[in-house]
């Protein structure tokens, strides 16, 4: 009574080494030559990052765009009786880059490739996974049925905006979570151990409480969004309380950055010590000016 509290323990603690430790314990073998790796023009960093933690060189394929916009793909290696692996997000531009992608799945599937597997790190079109109105197209089945046309035998896709465009795929696709990533972020700071995690509108309110069990079964909180039209959002009222406390928002995508600003204004209207604002992916557009209004 009256003495010190106990310490708790970190609200986070990383179950394996950061990524540059990883690379660099990797044994450097040989590796099944029936493996080939290409990246198409939309994030070849990535690409080269990927080829490099498995210990392989990236493929050789030319791609060009002609005077009238056409694209060009030439795989300029053998992939007959290849396992491939494309990578190419659908980011912006959506259109250019899932064009891209399909030329070159077609173009591995005319050579004779064993297998087709298509890396998608950011899945353009996962928002329109449903009529909201009538006479609407369902956008994202549409992708996942060129994907599988064009030939595609396997899928594999990060974080996307809604799980149920994972059935509108007729081949196995494997779906895979940042959440780790951004978990041992948080870990590597000092953050206060008073959490909230905080859920930017309703229907993101399953994914921050699974967040809100990874720290320490932290509080929830929930932003009440009413949005005014397409990349528009308005945030009216906070359902909890985050006085005091350090709120995490978690979301699943930062387009415009409309509703994390916005939410991350009204977390510290509310008291909030600090705002961290967690997503993946982020995209381009006014994400850089808007967090910059925000500070």
């Amino acid at each position: 009574m009256g003495g010190a509290a106990e310490p708790r323990a970190a609200v986070w603690t990383p179950k394996a080494p950061a990524p540059e430790a990883r690379l660099a314990a990797l044994p450097r073998e040989p590796r099944d030559s029936r493996m080939k790796i290409f990246s198409g023009t939309a994030n070849r960093p990535l690409a080269q990052e990927i080829a490099a933690y498995l210990g392989v060189d990236l493929g050789k394929i030319l791609i060009k765009r002609f005077a009238d916009g056409e694209i060009y793909v030439q795989l300029q290696e053998s992939v007959r009786g290849c396992d491939v692996f494309l990578i190419q997000p659908t980011c912006s531009p959506v259109n250019e880059n899932l064009m891209e992608l399909f030329i070159m799945i077609d173009a591995c599937r005319r050579a004779s490739a064993r297998s087709i597997t298509v890396v998608i790190p950011y899945f353009g079109y996962a928002r329109a996974d449903r009529k909201a109105q009538g006479r609407e197209p369902i956008t994202a089945k549409l992708a996942a049925n060129l994907l599988t046309e064009a030939g595609s035998d396997r899928v594999i896709v990060c974080d996307i905006h809604s799980t149920q465009a994972l059935g509108y795929f007729d081949i196995p696709v494997d779906h895979i979570y940042g959440q780790p990533v951004i978990l041992d972020y948080l870990a590597s700071k000092t953050i206060s151990e008073d959490l909230v995690v905080v859920s930017p509108d309703v229907g993101g309110v399953v994914r921050a409480r699974a967040f809100a069990k990874k720290l320490l079964n932290a509080r929830l909180a929930i932003v009440d969004k009413r949005r005014q039209g397409h990349n528009m959002s308005e945030v009216m009222n906070l359902i909890g309380d985050v006085k005091g406390k350090v709120a995490i928002l978690i979301d699943d995508m930062i387009d415009t950055a409309g509703t994390i600003t916005s939410a991350a204004a009204l977390l510290k209207q509310e008291g909030a010590e600090a705002v961290y604002a967690c997503s993946l992916p982020q995209l381009k557009g006014f994400l850089e000016v808007s967090l910059r209004k925000l500070l």
